[in-house]
């Protein structure tokens, strides 16, 4: 029976994501987080290193340097206009916005703030230029499924397995 985490095995577990100056909590999982360990990139390069060789009921903290991760904040990438130049769906803070650049480039915008007159979206990484701490619990760690493995060792993003969410960070 495996009981530590290795390349090649499905792990499943939940995290959240804190600042590490305020202590805020910034994000966390609604579901548990599935992947296949050495094969989907969904977590910090940092965070995978320290998964290695834990096991079921681990809780690990990891922290990191999110402008290694994004690169320092760019406020070129803030930019405000009139409400009335916003359709409605997008008059809400949190909203992603998907623009495209000239040279078809796609990236997501939020919405950071809105009052009466303006709203502002930022196409910053919300991490960007903080330094975070990982806590991660390590819920199942087990070889993959037949079906796992006939998709080459890779279980798709946004598929459920085993009642886990797989997704990317």
């Amino acid at each position: 029976m495996i009981t530590t985490i290795q390349d090649g095995l499905f792990v499943e577990l939940t995290y959240k994501v804190s600042d590490l100056k305020t202590g805020e909590v910034l994000s966390t999982v609604e579901f548990p987080l599935g992947y296949v360990h050495g094969h989907n990139d969904v977590l910090a390069p940092q965070v995978l290193k320290e998964l290695h060789g834990k096991s079921v009921g681990s809780v690990i903290e990891v922290p990191i340097d999110c402008n290694q991760l994004y690169g320092p904040r760019d406020e070129s990438l803030v930019f405000t206009d009139r409400v009335e130049n916003v359709p409605e769906e997008y008059r809400e803070i949190g909203t992603t916005i998907t623009m495209e650049s000239d040279k078809g480039q796609q990236r997501n915008f939020i919405v950071t703030r809105m009052d009466e007159e303006t709203l502002t979206v930022d196409g910053n990484n919300p991490l960007c230029g903080r330094e975070v701490i990982f806590t991660l619990e390590v819920l199942t760690v087990r070889e993959l499924t037949d079906e796992e493995l006939a998709a080459g060792g890779t279980v798709p993003p946004d598929t459920k397995v085993d009642g886990a969410k797989m997704m990317s960070i």
